[in-house]
Order: structure tokens, then C-alpha cells, then sequence
């Protein structure tokens, strides 16, 4: 099994997750959180001062899935939350020793 972990913008939040719906992936936790990658942050002008946002807002997507579904969940998250210009965020890919249902006690890929 493998975790995935996608940085994407806020405003693709919908249309990434109608995609993973779509391919029949429905385990998906979302977390706003603020980050930044190499561009630092941005410049923005406010009343003719120039200030800096270095923390930009995004969103986290965690996704546990079976070692034959991480290709097709990588490629359609990047295929939907692409757009080509900076701040686009990362994948993250891991491997998850374990996964137990709370409810029912099943482990493993029962689990998911």
C-alpha cells in the first residue's frame, strides 16, 4: 500500500476530487494548510505599498491506496490540478507498513 500526499491549490479542490470519484477512489482526507515552495512567497501591492505573503494558502490531500492504483490516482491529480504556472504543488508518495478499520478491526489492504 501507499500513501499519497498532494499539495494542490485550493481552487482545484472540486475538480481534483470529482477525478478520484470518477476513477472510483473514494478514501481521501483534506486539510488546508499554508506553505510555500521556491518562489518564497508572493509580492502584492496594497494602496501603493509592496508587501510580502510568504505563506500561500493550499491544500492537503492524503489518499491511501493499493501499490496497482498509485499510477492512475498520480496522473489524474496532476492531470486536474495542472495549470502550468508556479505554485502548482507536489506529490508524495510512501509506503504504509499498516492500515487498521477502526469499526470492524480489519487490517491491511481489508482496510482500505
Amino acid at each position: 500500500m501507499k500513501e499519497i500526499i498532494a499539495i494542490i491549490r485550493p481552487s482545484k479542490l472540486d475538480e481534483v476530487k470529482q477525478a478520484l470519484e470518477d476513477i472510483k477512489c473514494h478514501g481521501i482526507t483534506v486539510t488546508e494548510v499554508k506553505g510555500r515552495g521556491r518562489q518564497l512567497g508572493i509580492t502584492e501591492s496594497y494602496r501603493g505599498s509592496d508587501y510580502r505573503i510568504d505563506l500561500l494558502p493550499k491544500t492537503r490531500l492524503e489518499i491511501i491506496v493499493q501499490d496497482a492504483e498509485v499510477k492512475e490516482v498520480v496522473d489524474n491529480i496532476v492531470k486536474t490540478a495542472q495549470t502550468g504556472d508556479i505554485g502548482d504543488g507536489k506529490i508524495f508518495i510512501s509506503s504504509v507498513e499498516d492500515v487498521v478499520r477502526i469499526r470492524t478491526g480489519e487490517r491491511g489492504e481489508k482496510a482500505v
